[in-house]
């Protein structure tokens, strides 16, 4: 097989898939009707025409009965009168008009004959076009239950590729809320370790400032009491005397 026959059977094959999904057998179907019911249309306009055509020959056939009368009458009137000549002429008008109402009545025969046909024909297709609406709208109806207990199945099973996205959606907002939660998590206990301060300037709660307080000074004083316990045991009372009347003094002095 050519590379053009392949391009070919493939271009044709997404084609006719494509073709396929687009298709809604509802509007073929109404389209469908639609051209029956066109059909239907022509047929009744040529039932028509036929119709007028005959309706126009009845009328010349009525009109040339009336000639033939008059011109019968002329011709007895001028054989009464002695003028065999003038009844000639009127009785060979009368036999040509006589011969051309022949040749009407056969051309309205066969009108009347096509007429026949065509309304039979429309009637035919009146009572076909008739049932092919009442099964379209039974197919379609069909189709419309099927269609829609086919989305519902598709909804409940999450196959369908509007839930699909809607899956995708819940299952990225359900990723993005756990990174949230571990982000919170981990600056939680980074604060309570103490390895992330509080950048706000504003301190924390007050109670907790207290008791941070409490137990600085704590520290201190204790700090404090071991360091001059140190002094003492290495410098006797003297120098504790000393350091305290130097205090005296400076405080004195100051």
């Amino acid at each position: 097989m050519g590379l053009m026959s392949r391009f070919s059977m493939i271009f044709r094959s997404k084609a006719n898939k494509l073709l396929d999904k687009a298709e809604d057998p509802r509007e073929t179907l109404d389209y469908s009707y639609e051209k029956q019911l066109e059909m239907l249309q022509k047929v009744r306009r040529g039932v028509a025409d036929v119709a007028t055509s005959k309706k126009r020959i009845e009328l010349q056939s009525a009109k040339l009965e009336q000639s033939v009368e008059k011109l019968d009458g002329q011709a007895r009137q001028a054989l009464g009168a002695g003028r065999e000549d003038l009844a000639r002429t009127a009785l060979e008008r009368k036999k040509a008009a006589q011969l051309e109402l022949q040749g009407l009545d056969e051309q309205r025969a066969q009108l009347q004959s096509e007429q026949e046909k065509l309304q039979t024909a429309e009637q035919r297709l009146t009572a076909k076009v008739e049932a092919f609406r009442t099964r379209k709208e039974t197919i379609k109806a069909q189709y419309t239950a099927a269609e829609a207990q086919s989305r519902i199945g598709e909804a409940l099973t999450g196959v369908s590729e509007d839930m699909a996205d809607v899956g995708m959606a819940v299952e990225r907002a359900e990723n993005k809320t756990e990174q949230m939660r571990a982000r919170a998590g981990a600056i939680d206990e980074l604060i309570e370790s103490g390895a992330l301060e509080d950048m706000s300037g504003t301190g924390g709660d007050p109670l907790d400032r207290e008791l941070k307080e409490l137990t600085m000074t704590s520290g201190v004083d204790d700090e404090l009491a071991s360091l001059k316990a140190e002094i003492g045991a290495g410098d006797g009372g003297a120098s504790a005397g000393e350091i305290e009347s130097g205090d005296v003094d400076q405080k004195g002095s100051s």
